[in-house]
């Protein structure tokens, strides 16, 4: 429980915090009233943040900071459905919190992968 005294009200989130809340409340099966009650914020604070993360207004200060994204492994191919050419063009996709989506193959120069990704993240 959070008292709060004197003249100030209203809380002060930084960056960080707020991403961490945003992160929480997407995770699989998370519910965003529930990550909200836990932080004692409200439903449409966390739906505020997260069209600023959209829009490119919420982001942490520094963007050479190492961020961790979730990541799943997946078979490219369900088993028992062998696909042959699967095998033998492996690719990698990445999906980012907005929704943006990049896949590339496994000959892709991790330079340039860097330089891609942090455009997309502006």
């Amino acid at each position: 429980m959070e008292i709060i005294t004197g003249v100030e009200r209203r809380r002060r989130w930084c960056a960080e915090d707020k991403l961490r809340m945003l992160a929480e409340a997407a995770q699989p099966g998370a519910r965003t009233s529930e990550v909200a009650r836990r932080h004692d914020i409200s439903r449409g604070l966390l739906w505020y943040w997260r069209r600023q993360l959209r829009q490119g207004r919420l982001a942490v200060a520094d963007p050479r900071e190492p961020v961790f994204l979730p990541l799943q492994v997946s078979d490219a191919v369900p088993p028992g459905l062998g696909a042959p050419a699967a095998a033998t063009d492996p690719r990698i996709e990445i999906a980012l919190p907005d929704g943006t989506c990049v896949r590339v193959g496994a000959d892709v120069d991790a330079a340039a992968l860097r330089r891609v990704l942090s455009v997309l993240r502006r």
